[in-house]
């Protein structure tokens, strides 16, 4: 029996979360109190894991509780990705949240729709930094924060066995987004990447913006959206601003994420929110990714 050909058209159906690792439930019944001190979104917050799908959940010091349902993945032994989506919020919004249990420290990010009136689909994403106030760390002075530290590097990251990008960080805040050209694929495969090598060929470039935080020595969380995109083909493609994080272990080269945005097929609007897993390869790009310009800066 081939394994491969029994399996592997339902796999390649899973598309970008094919990967992704199994739930992560060893924060039920865990209560965490915050304090962002650092960003955008400051304020006490609260975390509060009542089994292993629900959390209660408060920010910027309202101490009003919501409740929603999460997901949890692992970057490393001691560093977790959290995301859930605002129940009932429209337009939609998702919180995100990295918790550093080695140095009790936490960064929050903020992404909602319809914050831009000119572009209603648009993702933006604020970032909070600061510490777990019971972690039993001292966290001092030091934040989770912004760095440039990817710049200059290009890799291929693996979501399935039929789905790679390549991406370059060539700037602190952008970066480029191409497709590997040596694999094999499936004919069904091979027609999604043709497709979505014509999109970029529709676009001045395929910069968009990025954000990258460093949390600690070889783990990163980057964090991208495709406002460029959807600011110049809108509807004419399925995926409309989608914003993506991955909490990404260098030392091991694989990181877990989460994406989150609104698909549109036959005119219709659709939700996306996945969870993602993928694997990295070292991949040498052409110079001219580094050092072409950004088309859409003065």
């Amino acid at each position: 029996m081939d394994l491969m050909r029994k399996y592997g058209a339902e796999a390649t159906k899973l598309s970008i979360n094919q990967y992704s690792p199994p739930k992560c439930f060893e924060l039920a019944g865990k209560r965490f109190e915050l304090c962002i001190d650092t960003g955008d979104l400051t304020g006490d917050a609260v975390l509060n894991f009542i089994d292993g799908t629900t959390v209660e959940w408060s920010t910027k010091s309202s101490g009003l509780l919501a409740t929603d349902e999460y997901e949890c993945r692992k970057a490393d032994d001691y560093t977790y990705l959290v995301t859930y989506c605002v129940e009932g919020k429209a337009p939609r919004e998702n919180h995100t949240w990295v918790l550093d249990l080695e140095q009790g420290l936490v960064t929050f990010l903020h992404a909602a729709l319809g914050e831009n009136p000119q572009w209603p689909y648009l993702i933006e994403s604020d970032f909070g930094f600061g510490y777990i106030k019971d972690s039993g760390k001292d966290p001092g002075f030091k934040r989770h924060g912004f760095t440039d530290d990817l710049v200059g590097t290009s890799a291929k990251w693996v979501y399935g066995h039929e789905l790679a990008t390549v991406h370059v960080y060539h700037h602190p805040s952008w970066y480029r987004i191409t497709y590997p050209k040596d694999r094999v694929l499936s004919e069904e495969a091979k027609a999604q990447n043709e497709a979505f090598q014509e999109i970029l060929k529709a676009l001045p470039s395929a910069d968009e913006p990025a954000y990258y935080v460093k949390i600690k020595e070889g783990i990163y969380l980057v964090s991208v959206t495709e406002q460029n995109m959807e600011k110049i083909l809108g509807d004419k493609i399925v995926f409309r601003s989608n914003t993506l994080c991955f909490l990404d272990n260098w030392n091991r080269l694989y990181g877990v994420g989460r994406g989150f945005g609104t698909g549109t097929r036959d005119g219709e609007d659709y939700p996306i929110y996945v969870m993602i897993g993928r694997y990295g390869i070292p991949e040498e790009v052409d110079e001219s990714f580094f050092t072409d310009p950004i088309p859409y800066l003065v």
